[in-house]
């Protein structure tokens, strides 16, 4: 298996850390973060992933140890993942997809298909059933990107908006068990120099990921990728409908809500790494079927 790698490479003239792990033989499993993380979510299941998988689990642009880019957007994102694959010579992935990293790895997924070994879903969104009333600041924003607007739409974007991504809203016993250096040192990153200019780019841009859904339900419709849904049923930002439709998109899909918050990983790391290495193992193990 081997033990993880850190490596920062040059592509189109961005410096994109990442941690890799496990034979280049076997399948590629890619893990993409969310907001406002990094590589470092993923430190408690690569381990257990490299066993049967090359695990590839960058920092996007601008966040964790990656250097930020201009113009930071979603599909730019997606771009920087692809130059990633490219130099590490690999052709498809099992994909990881968890809030913001869903607005990315959805962009691998729909310019490439058969890319796409399979899909893990964690608290990421891709309907409108998963946004509800707590984003209707960001959606008045998305409208009309007033200065005021813009300001309300951004005000989580401090140290104490940051803690609020992993302990907002849920059981008091769950926030417990979160290391509270996760937000610090998150906010430490988000602090340096451009980093918050690219979160308050991509807090607009994410508007451009919710007029893809169209799109990505067709991708859903039509390819219908083997899929694994980890689900924390204390996220306060996902609406739990959201799973719903998950569900209805990929009927064979199998999933598991679990008590656990936005950031799951993080208070279920075992548990998840457990079901993660079965679901791709099985997948591993199926006959190739080509679709479409």
């Amino acid at each position: 298996m081997g033990h993880t790698e850190l490596v920062t490479l040059e592509l189109d003239g961005t410096e994109v850390a990442a941690r890799l792990a496990g034979d280049r033989r076997q399948p590629a499993l890619l893990l993409i973060h969310g907001f406002p993380s990094s590589s470092a979510s993923f430190r408690d299941v690569i381990d257990t992933l490299a066993h049967d998988c090359f695990v590839i689990a960058p920092d996007l642009p601008g966040f964790g140890s990656s250097s930020p880019v201009e113009n930071a957007s979603f599909s730019r994102f997606a771009d920087t993942v692809e130059r990633l694959l490219q130099r590490l010579d690999v052709e498809r992935v099992h994909l990881y997809l968890h809030d913001y990293g869903a607005a990315v790895g959805l962009h691998l997924a729909t310019r490439a298909p058969r890319r796409i070994r399979s899909l893990v879903i964690q608290n990421a969104n891709a309907h409108e059933s998963g946004l509800g009333e707590q984003w209707s600041a960001t959606r008045a924003y998305w409208k009309s990107p007033t200065p005021n607007h813009e300001a309300t739409a951004t005000a989580h974007l401090t140290f104490e908006g940051t803690r609020d991504q992993y302990v907002s809203g849920i059981p008091d016993d769950i926030a417990a068990r979160i290391d509270p250096q996760r937000w610090e040192q998150d906010w430490l990153t988000m602090s340096l120099p451009g980093r918050l200019e690219t979160q308050r780019r991509l807090v607009r841009d994410y508007g451009t990921h919710v007029a893809r859904f169209g799109e990505i339900a067709e991708y859903l419709a039509r390819w219908q990728p083997p899929a694994l849904m980890l689900w924390g049923r204390h996220d306060v930002f996902f609406d739990l409908d959201e799973t719903l439709s998950w569900m209805q998109a990929l009927p064979r899909m199998e999933a598991h809500i679990l008590d656990g918050p936005h950031f799951l990983l993080e208070t279920h790391a075992a548990e998840c790494a457990a079901l993660m290495r079965d679901f791709v193992r099985r997948v591993n193990a199926a006959p190739s079927v080509q679709i479409g």
